[in-house]
């Protein structure tokens, strides 16, 4: 089951079913199915006492995941701060929808298990995201 909540923030105006649907169809392409995912959608303020909290880090992200995977059952909790995700797209010059969506999926692949310390792996977790993006329906 994929929900969706928030934290600080308002929901952002998105098709529950519709991405829901786009995220098991992108784990199917990984060979795996969805358990429990959660996607909760925060302000920064809330991400970064998480990310502090947590993983010791003192910065804003976009997303934070905690992953509870068993096998090929995906499960796991994944932050998204909304305030971020705006921030970001002013500076790629994309709309914010299409970068929350990039970031859903982001979160997703790494459920996944994709990879993005590294030049190599972030190149390789761009195309993913890119392909998955192109198979969402709007």
């Amino acid at each position: 089951m994929i929900t969706y909540n928030t934290q600080g923030t308002a929901m952002p105006d998105i098709v529950e079913a519709d991405i829901s649907a786009w995220v098991k169809s992108t784990a199917a392409t990984y060979n795996k199915v969805v358990g429990d995912v959660n996607y909760i959608f925060v302000d920064d303020e809330t991400m970064l006492d998480i990310n502090r909290r947590h993983l010791g880090h003192d910065y804003y992200t976009d997303h934070i995941g905690f992953d509870y995977s068993n096998g090929d059952s995906l499960s796991g909790d994944i932050y998204i701060s909304i305030d971020t995700v705006r921030t970001n797209a002013e500076l790629y010059n994309v709309s914010p929808e299409e970068e929350l969506r990039r970031i859903i999926i982001h979160g997703l692949l790494h459920l996944c298990g994709l990879r993005d310390k590294t030049d190599e792996e972030r190149q390789l977790m761009q195309q993913a995201e890119d392909r998955a993006l192109t198979h969402l329906i709007h």
